[in-house]
């Protein structure tokens, strides 16, 4: 008799754990199109953490922008995000992509601020030397050789004059 209860807790187990926790939206999202959306989203919260009052001084939602881009209402969002999340497995990988979609981009963004402040550094270097130029120009005065030899002769009587 106990090894008949155990069979059928065993049974019984099994078969609960394969219903999914949460249904399949009427409207499914594609996963594509989730991880799309999830991207953005993922921007626009870098943006709120990184400049908060930049989004604040704009009047409509971005987020609700966002959902708007993909034609997607914030109900239709909130069901598929459940019911993608009710798979851990799938929904980390759907997050991994969004991951490398976003360091890849940082990559990029970071290799042209780099290029850029190459460039900033070369312009700045070139003023300078145009600066020191000018600077070296004016402060020089313009040398007649005829009065240098002047002087050098005068220079000469005052010493014979001496001796």
């Amino acid at each position: 008799m106990k090894n008949f209860i155990v069979i059928i807790l065993v049974i019984f187990l099994s078969i609960s754990c394969k219903k999914d926790v949460v249904k399949q939206p009427a409207k499914l999202i594609e996963k594509d199109k989730m991880i799309d959306i999830m991207y953005d989203l993922s921007l626009l919260e870098a943006m709120r953490y990184q400049k908060p009052l930049s989004l604040d001084s704009i009047e409509n939602d971005p987020t609700k922008f966002i959902l708007k881009k993909y034609k997607v209402d914030s109900l239709q969002f909130a069901q598929n995000n459940m019911y993608y999340a009710s798979d851990y497995e799938n929904y980390k990988d759907m997050f991994d992509q969004v991951n490398k979609r976003i360091s890849v981009n940082q990559r990029a963004a970071d290799s042209l601020a780099k290029i850029d402040e190459k460039k900033a550094a070369k312009e700045i270097k070139k003023k300078a030397q145009e600066v020191s130029k000018d600077s070296v120009k004016k402060v020089t005065p313009k040398v007649n050789i005829d009065s240098i030899k002047r002087a050098h002769m005068q220079m000469q009587d005052r010493r014979k004059k001496r001796l």
